[in-house]
């Protein structure tokens, strides 16, 4: 399992993005699939916005396991709902998140059921695991 922050040693995302080093037009899109990567499994849709770029932000199109629909912003930071369907831009005000865990937990029930059931997987399979691996 990934890290949930970028940090100094990893990069993995962390919302003081700018305090490590400034991302760029071409950095952007390698968090971004990290940040994809890492929530795939719990959620129906996932990429990167063809249609949305700057220097300073990247969009994620994202579907929820309940079949919404938001645009994501990824800066400096964090991640917070920008739209309610792909490459929208018109919610204003909303909560910045840490992480793209943080913000799933509060937008999707059933994001928080399957993160949920794979954890607990992992943990049976680490008690039922042999001593010394």
């Amino acid at each position: 399992m990934h890290s949930s922050k970028l940090n100094r040693s990893s990069n993995k995302y962390k919302g003081d993005m700018s305090a490590e080093r400034v991302l760029d037009a071409q950095t952007w899109p390698a968090e971004a699939e990290a940040a994809i990567g890492d929530i795939r499994r719990h959620v129906r849709a996932a990429s990167v916005s063809s249609r949305l770029r700057s220097h300073h932000r990247i969009y994620i199109n994202l579907t929820t396991l309940e079949d919404h629909t938001y645009c994501i912003e990824m800066s400096a930071a964090g991640f917070r709902v920008v739209g309610r369907k792909y490459d929208d831009v018109s919610l204003t005000g909303h909560v910045n998140y840490e992480t793209p865990y943080a913000l799933l937990n509060n937008i999707s029930q059933k994001y928080k059921e399957s993160f949920g059931d794979e954890l607990m997987t992992k943990l049976l399979h680490l008690a039922g695991a042999p001593e010394g691996r």
